[in-house]
């Protein structure tokens, strides 16, 4: 009976049943649990499994890295304010079903890319589904589909990611080729999908993105309507990391 009852439930898909039933049935026995109490308890074990294995599905697709969490992140070397806007991002995520952008303006180094892998990981938690991209990656992406005369497709692709995170802005090529992509890309997002964006140059200096000063006020324009602003500042961790490092190995040779 019990090989049939398996069957019956991989034919259903519910692995989750099939591993936990008849250990639940014992226990259910055990401590006089109703039909009810004992379907309920099997029913969680079956949404559990599916969030864990929905979670590592998205986090692979959206190409985070598995390290740039907020767990990890280095919070001491943040101003306050940052601190706060962080904790309120990562409590309240109605801003990326609102079509709201964050912004990551700063030196390089300073955690920007860290943090929107961080808000990435967040997302999925929440069951938001996102995608990142090096900017010249999706650049060369929207480029080629133009191309191929298949842009808009490429795009509306995309929609299927509530919050596209665009790594590096500042690196794409001051191109008309290659802005023009970028910003049809990020007018079609226009309040219809969030954006999280890292930048090395302050909006007084993105004319060095695109190629006229009317589509960079255009874009920013677009970018900064509803959005979160995050200006961080000082030095390199890297920079930071290599001197803790020599300091270490010199104390240690001497």
């Amino acid at each position: 009976m019990s090989d049939s009852v398996a069957l019956l439930l991989k034919e259903l898909k519910l692995p989750a049943f099939v591993r936990h039933y008849q250990s639940l049935w014992d226990t259910a026995v055990e401590k006089s649990w109703s039909h009810t109490d004992y379907l309920a308890a099997l029913c969680e074990y079956e949404l559990s499994d599916r969030y864990q294995r929905r979670t590592q599905k998205w986090i692979r697709e959206a190409r985070l890295a598995t390290s740039k969490t907020f767990t990890a992140l280095d919070n001491s070397s943040l101003s306050r304010p940052n601190q706060a806007v962080l904790a309120k991002l990562q409590q309240d995520t109605d801003w990326a079903h609102n079509a709201d952008n964050v912004l990551l303006i700063g030196p390089s180094g300073t955690g920007k890319t860290h943090i929107a892998n961080a808000l990435g990981h967040r997302l999925v938690e929440q069951g938001v589904r996102c995608k990142l991209f090096p900017a010249i990656a999706l650049v060369q992406l929207l480029q080629q589909a133009k191309r191929d005369l298949d842009l808009m497709t490429a795009v509306t692709r995309l929609d299927k990611y509530r919050v596209i995170i665009i790594d590096d802005i500042g690196y794409v090529k001051k191109t008309d080729a290659e802005t023009h992509v970028l910003f049809e890309f990020i007018a079609h997002r226009y309040e219809s999908g969030s954006l999280i964006i890292t930048a090395n140059q302050p909006f007084s200096e993105w004319d060095q993105i695109f190629p006229d000063s009317m589509m960079t006020v255009a874009a920013v324009d677009r970018l900064i309507h509803h959005a979160t602003i995050i200006e961080l500042e000082g030095e390199s961790y890297r920079k930071q990391h290599q001197l803790a490092q020599a300091k270490s190995s010199k104390s240690k040779s001497t």
